[in-house]
């Protein structure tokens, strides 16, 4: 189209340069999208339904898995759908409506780790203000601050992003709607939107993997006080295990986000993207929740609570039927 014309549509190469892996990537990518998509919906399930996973902890965990969820489900169909028929079409306001999900989940996400961090260094460093300081009320908050800080901080770029014009061509060499391949296709003036794009990086990346980073430092410094050489071992694998998820997503981030946009870095870039699109929500069920002890008797228990009141349907049926 010509003039200054808004395009009515994208299209997302995705990973187009291996063709001959289609169908191999499209079956990784469905088998990696059902685990994510089962194992965050079953946390929040047992979270939201078992009264002993009511405590600050668990709430934030509920959050988390709400949040990858959601964010798998906003990128994960039209990708498999596109590795399923080569049509990597998408309209502009799906298109921008995905990379608007996509930006503010990120930073939802920055926020909510950064406050889970935050969570386990008041239980494990300060067991005995815990109590006072997590307050139901207080966990509402930082919940809510997170979520709130998270959108609006991407509404603010939505409201530039709109007036930009897009005259051609349509083609984004990307996976998902992200920022800097969709402002590339720009033929309005993106310098401003870019510089803020930065800064919008930075305050979201920045901050909080640093005081995430300094939390666990506190955690660590605490653990190695633990006399019992079973119990450090126990309490290293379990938070080495939560810093490594963390550093992979905030490092992924900022190489994408923070690094110079030059045609040096775009394919370190394009993976880097992957990472944290597909490692943190698949990871974070197994690593924060179902190796947990609470966790794992909630589920046996609600299990067994099913088939019994399963067992006890059937056997009122026949019941009934004789």
């Amino acid at each position: 189209m010509l003039g200054n014309e808004t395009i009515p549509k994208f299209i997302l190469l995705g990973l187009g340069e291996l063709p001959e892996f289609q169908i191999p990537l499209f079956l990784l990518f469905l088998i990696i999208y059902t685990v994510t998509l089962t194992g965050n919906i079953l946390i929040l399930a047992i979270v939201v339904f078992d009264r002993h996973l009511h405590t600050p902890m668990y709430f934030f965990l509920g959050n988390l898995s709400f949040l990858e969820a959601c964010y798998s489900s906003n990128i994960f169909p039209r990708m498999l759908l596109a590795l399923l028929t080569g049509n990597g079409t998408i309209s502009y306001s799906h298109c921008i409506m995905q990379w608007y999900l996509f930006g503010s989940l990120e930073a939802t996400e920055c926020c909510l780790l950064c406050v889970m961090s935050y969570d386990r260094y008041l239980a494990i460093c300060r067991p005995l203000h815990y109590a006072t300081i997590m307050s139901p009320w207080i966990c509402v908050q930082l919940a809510a601050a997170s979520w709130i800080n998270g959108f609006v901080g991407f509404s603010i770029l939505l409201t530039f992003i709109l007036q930009l014009n897009f005259c051609g061509p349509s083609e984004i060499d990307h996976y998902v709607c992200d920022n800097f391949p969709l402002l590339k296709l720009s033929c309005s003036d993106t310098s401003i939107l870019e510089i803020m794009s930065y800064v919008v990086a930075v305050i979201f990346t920045l901050p909080p993997f640093l005081l995430t980073l300094t939390s666990y430092i506190y955690i660590i410094a605490a653990i190695l006080k633990i006399p019992s050489t079973t119990g450090r071992q126990k309490a290293f694998s379990t938070c080495s295990s939560h810093l490594v998820v963390v550093s992979i997503f905030y490092g992924s981030l900022m190489i994408v986000y923070i690094l110079p946009n030059n045609e040096l870095t775009h394919d370190m870039k394009k993976f880097s993207s992957l990472l944290y699109t597909v490692l943190p929500p698949l990871a974070n069920p197994f690593i924060y929740s179902l190796r947990n002890r609470e966790v794992k008797e909630a589920l046996k228990n609600n299990i067994e609570r099913f088939m019994s009141q399963k067992t006890s349907s059937i056997n009122l049926v026949n019941v009934v039927n004789i």
